[in-house]
Formats: C-alpha cells, sequence, structure tokens
C-alpha cells in the first residue's frame, strides 16, 4: 500500500465513530438518484467504492438494489457491514480487485477524492472493467486544483481536487460517455460550490 494511503487511512480510523455520526444524515439523495437514473436496469448491482461507515448502502437497498461496499479503513468495512449486512470489500483504490462485468452502477461519493492526480486513469479503467455495458459510474469530486495532504487535528488526508475541465478528458480516455454534471450544494452560486458531479456510463466494446 502507498504511504499517502496508509496516513489517510490512519486519520480515518482515528476519526470512524466521528465521522460517521457527522456525515450519516447528509443529504446526497442527489448523488445517488443520479446513479439509479443512468443505470441500465431499474434495480441492479450497485457497488458503493469508498462506502465509509454504510450510510448509502442502506439507502440503496432500502431502494431494492444488491449492493456491495467497498472500503480501505478497516473499522469503516466493520460498521457498514453492521449496517447494511451485505458484502462489504476492504481495499485501496490502487489496489482494487474488482469482478469484470458485474456492476451495474459504481457510486463514487466523495472517495475517489483520495486518488493521485497520476493514478486516476488506472483507477477508471478498473471501474470500467467492474461495469456492464452501459454501466453507470457518479463521481462527487471537491473541486480545485490542489493536491497533497490535508492537515487536520486527527492527522493528514491526501486530497486531489479535480475541475470538470481537467476529469473530463480521464472519464474519456477510460472508455466513459459523460452523461451530464452538476455542482453541490446546491442554491448558492456556482464559484462557491466545491463539489463536481459527473455523471458517466460505460462505452461497449465495439
Amino acid at each position: 500500500m502507498e504511504k499517502h494511503e496508509q496516513i489517510t487511512i490512519a486519520e480515518y480510523q482515528l476519526t470512524a465513530e466521528s465521522y460517521r455520526v457527522g456525515t450519516w444524515n447528509h443529504d446526497v439523495s442527489q448523488n445517488r438518484e443520479a446513479l439509479i437514473a443512468a443505470m441500465p436496469r431499474e434495480t441492479g448491482k450497485i457497488l458503493d467504492l469508498g462506502c465509509g461507515p454504510g450510510r448509502d448502502l442502506v439507502a440503496f437497498q432500502a431502494m431494492g438494489h444488491e449492493v456491495t461496499g467497498l472500503d480501505a479503513t478497516p473499522t469503516f468495512v466493520e460498521m457498514a457491514k453492521q449496517a447494511a449486512g451485505c458484502p462489504v470489500w476492504e481495499q485501496s483504490f490502487l489496489s482494487l480487485d474488482l469482478p469484470a462485468n458485474h456492476f451495474d452502477g459504481i457510486f463514487a461519493n466523495a472517495s475517489l477524492i483520495h486518488v493521485p492526480r497520476a493514478d486516476m486513469l488506472r483507477v477508471l479503467h478498473a471501474l470500467h472493467d467492474a461495469l456492464c455495458d452501459r454501466g453507470a459510474l457518479v463521481m462527487s469530486m471537491v473541486r480545485g486544483n490542489h493536491e497533497g495532504f490535508s492537515e487536520r487535528l486527527t492527522g493528514y488526508r491526501y486530497v486531489c481536487g479535480w475541475e470538470y475541465e481537467t476529469l473530463v478528458p480521464k472519464l474519456l480516455e477510460a472508455k466513459f460517455q459523460i452523461l451530464k454534471h452538476y455542482y453541490r450544494p446546491t442554491g448558492i452560486a456556482i464559484a462557491n460550490q466545491s463539489w463536481l458531479v459527473l455523471v458517466a456510463k460505460k462505452v461497449p466494446a465495439e
């Protein structure tokens, strides 16, 4: 595992319970609904990539989907298993081992922000391979062009910011078709919206 991953995971380990309490009621239904609308089947198999304590696994389950979680933080893996009672894989984004052509949707909500810019294309290729034909991907990414460690009271998290213009070429190179994008949180000026959400689908092999 890369050093920056170890450092980031260690910080999440230390703050797992406060993170769960602080984020469980965050409303990201807009992002979940964007994934469902883009999926090739009305109900299907969803991978929550960077599932954290399991909030969105529970929400997708309630809608009738078959869910699998994935996180690199051991405490989050256990929390998510307890919350959703579904498979939750302990894997890092740079060491993914996913079944091919399996998922109808991949939900990456504020998780791929921890992937270094130089590694993003490789990760997107892995996600592309794990999706079924016309499978959908939703990525919620922190905006900006910064990359490096974000200092917190309890340690450091490695964070990479993206803008629409910098991230789309990576998705296109990984053989995704962009369906739409939007910014969050809603109701404020775009310049002050700190999150970019991209909705894309896998382009079937010719």
